[in-house]
């Protein structure tokens, strides 16, 4: 059962939405204005191109139009992919979501030549898989119980790639020993916090790795931090990969000890708006304010200390679900930050 509450109404659907760096924010953030047109595109197939592997399909005679399109996290959703928790190895989770994914047999011991391990879930699609536009983009991960992970999305991804839709997957890291420091202290969060600021984490620079979860979308600017699953070879091949088609990828970082997913710590919500997390600041966060973006500290989680957290922190209460620009999805425990919601899209 989920655990939510949606705040105020609103519509959904796939109308074409014209946007640019429409932002205050983006547009002085980065020194230019870029308009972009945030549409279901047309791409032209031959259709003999598909014979020899899809035989059995039923083709496009034309073209294809992509079924994904998506450039931020506020505009208005059609679909959402729903994790599964069936054979979850550790604690208990929930997502959301409308679309089924194929549950993994996390308990099963998997082997590759560097590494053997057991699965982990299946439960958090947003952790693995990034659009940008109309590209579907597969993360490589960093935990070897994650390696496998993207098989339960691969017959989802196989149907938006023949309605039209890009599809690229990241090089798949080793995982190896060398991508990870085995002397990395966990003794503390003093400890792990000297080690952050100059930016010492568990993931080495060995081979390219992240997580999807790590990336945050406001248009043609995407913001991201190097973590303990997203190194800085990993932020450079997404900066190459998306550069070429007019994108910035912005890396910013945070007062936190344990950085793994910016939703908790930096949540866009809309056009030059972000919540900010208030015990692990953004060192980058006068760039924001001098664009002119509205920064706010949403209050403290009243999830109670009681609750086993596992390997997630309070400030999952901020890690809201935008539904369109005036409809959010919040934990319906949260009051407080509901009252916050409320605030800003009544005003």
């Amino acid at each position: 059962m989920l655990n939510i509450k949606i705040v105020k109404g609103g519509c959904r659907g796939r109308e074409a939405v014209t946007f640019g760096v429409w932002l205050r924010a983006c547009s002085t953030l980065v020194k230019s204005k870029i308009k972009t047109l945030a549409r279901v595109q047309s791409a032209s197939y031959s259709s003999s191109d598909f014979s020899n592997d899809l035989s059995d399909e039923k083709l496009p005679s034309e073209e294809l139009k992509s079924p994904v399109c998506s450039y931020n996290e506020w505009d208005p959703l059609e679909e959402v992919i729903v994790g599964r928790v069936e054979g979850v190895q550790r604690g208990t989770f929930l997502y959301f979501g409308a679309l089924n994914v194929c549950p993994l047999r996390s308990e099963k011991v998997y082997k590759t030549p560097d590494f053997q391990t057991s699965g982990l879930y299946a439960a958090m699609p947003r952790d693995i898989l990034l659009v940008v536009g109309e590209e579907i983009i597969e993360a490589p991960m960093a935990w070897r119980s994650r390696f496998f992970e993207y098989r339960a999305y691969r017959s989802l991804l196989k149907e938006y790639f023949r309605g039209g839709a890009k599809w690229t997957t990241a090089p798949k890291p080793l995982m190896s020993d060398d991508l990870y420091d085995e002397n990395y202290t966990i003794r503390s969060v003093e400890d792990r916090q000297k080690l952050a600021a100059p930016g010492q984490f568990v993931t080495t620079e060995f081979e390219p790795c992240f997580d999807a979860a790590d990336f945050i979308r406001a248009g043609r600017d995407i913001f991201v931090q190097r973590s303990h699953v997203t190194n800085n070879l990993g932020i450079e091949w997404m900066r190459r990969h998306l550069g070429e088609r007019g994108y910035r990828v912005h890396k910013i970082s945070f007062d936190d000890p344990n950085p793994m997913h910016i939703d908790a710590t930096f949540n866009i919500i809309g056009p030059g708006l972000v919540l900010s997390n208030p015990e692990m600041p953004c060192h980058q966060i006068d760039m924001f304010h001098k664009a002119g973006w509205t920064v706010v500290k949403p209050p403290l989680p009243l999830i109670p200390d009681s609750h086993t957290m596992w390997m997630s922190s309070k400030w999952l209460s901020m890690n809201v679900l935008m539904l369109d620009p005036n409809r959010v999805v919040v934990d319906k425990n949260e009051t407080t930050t509901q009252k916050v919601k409320k605030t800003l899209f009544d005003a």
